[in-house]
């Protein structure tokens, strides 16, 4: 790695992909997402950028900072640049050369055929270099009718069904305004890539990978997917709630709403008695989790009822006091500043000063990756490839 894309870190002993170097032919959120984990873990990332405007990334903003999204930041800290013209063959070939000589793992996910039409497909690449690791980051997986759609994570929350059981009855259709699907896929990919990694270790060879979205929002909705198939039922929409646990969703109090997980019989019991309804946990109605969740309705609106008659900090100090699991509903600037987000060192700044992301929520004997690296200007780090052509020429 150049000595501007290292950055010194406080762990106490080297980073587990200490070592290992990644070209990420990635761009939007899934493969850098990916690249970022497998960095943050101490490999060298190479980040492959088209030449002009370099990854759509970069301008998914405001806010913006030092010219780039501060959403490109928190997914492309500490890598490095290279930016090339696909069609050049020149330039493919010296990236090919540098994946021969340098690369561990190659990250991808151009749509469906880019990179085979460049020569830089995985059987390409490994039949060159056997002890490669490649990993595809698709949309829609590499068989099937939708194998070559492309696609986004609004759209495979849509057709992965996620969409259909999120908010409350009779409410708008929404999605989940997180890209759990792009950030799943990375996250799959990443586990994917250690498991090859450490099966090299053993055999020497290489791996092929392959992870997608939309099998992402399959897994994602693996216990919806098993009830329906086991009864026969739809999965229904509980806005807070949830399915197979009542009461277990947000309740409104005089002046604020805050969550309540009450996951069993015993801490049901407690919240009757903390609420001044004791003689509800003798219902039996309600006695059982299975009965509370038939009787649902009746249940919440008793509940929501004895909720509505004090503020929200005399409930959450009673319910905290009781050991009933319970919370307040935090915006975005109240978790920053929360003192267990700050116990926990999660928010880092990027080795320059310019951006604060989240760390990995990981830690290696109480020390969190603390290698955050700046984020490379587009075709920062040319030059290895120019160094690369160098040798070349100089070769008798």
């Amino acid at each position: 790695m150049s000595e501007d894309a290292t950055v010194q870190t406080t762990q106490r002993t080297p980073l587990p992909l200490a070592g290992i170097c990644v070209v990420e032919i990635g761009h939007s959120l899934a493969a850098p997402y990916a690249g970022m984990i497998l960095g943050s873990l101490g490999a060298e990332v190479i980040k492959i950028e088209n030449a002009g405007k370099g990854d759509y990334a970069r301008d998914w903003g405001p806010p913006f900072i030092d010219g780039a999204a501060a959403l490109f930041h928190a997914i492309n800290h500490g890598k490095s640049s290279i930016s090339m013209s696909f069609g050049n063959p020149e330039e493919v070939s010296l990236l090919k050369a540098l994946i021969e000589r340098r690369a561990d793992v190659v990250l991808q996910n151009l749509k469906a055929g880019g990179v085979e039409k460049y020569g830089l497909g995985a059987a390409q690449l490994m039949a060159d270099k056997p002890s490669l690791v490649y990993c595809n980051l698709g949309a829609f997986g590499t068989t099937g009718p939708l194998r070559d759609k492309p696609g986004y994570d609004p759209l495979v929350q849509a057709l992965g069904g996620l969409m259909s059981f999120l908010g409350g009855p009779g409410e708008p259709l929404s999605r989940i305004p997180v890209s759990v699907n792009d950030m799943g896929t990375g996250l799959w990919a990443a586990i994917g890539v250690l498991a090859a990694l450490f099966r090299r270790q053993v055999s020497g060879s290489g791996e092929l990978v392959d992870v997608s979205l939309y099998e992402t929002a399959i897994s994602w909705g693996g216990v919806q997917i098993a009830d329906y198939l086991a009864s026969g039922v739809l999965p229904g929409r509980w806005g807070s709630g949830t399915a197979a646990i009542v009461p277990h969703q947000a309740f409104e109090c005089a002046d604020a709403t805050i969550m309540v997980a009450a996951g069993n019989d015993g801490l049901f019991r407690k919240l009757c008695a903390v609420l001044g309804i004791a003689a509800l946990a003798d219902d039996a109605r309600f006695m059982t989790n299975g009965a509370r969740v038939s009787n649902r309705d009746a249940l919440i609106e008793l509940l929501q009822q004895a909720f509505r008659a004090k503020p929200s900090s005399y409930w959450l100090d009673t319910l905290d006091a009781a050991g009933i699991p319970s919370g307040p509903i935090q915006t975005i600037d109240q978790v920053v500043v929360h003192e267990q987000t700050q116990a926990l060192d999660i928010l880092k700044r990027t080795s320059d000063g310019s951006a604060t992301v989240v760390g990995l929520p990981i830690s290696f004997g109480g020390v969190r990756p603390g290698n955050i690296g700046r984020t490379p200007g587009l075709g920062e780090h040319n030059h290895l490839l120019e160094e690369l052509e160098k040798t070349d020429q100089e070769k008798p």
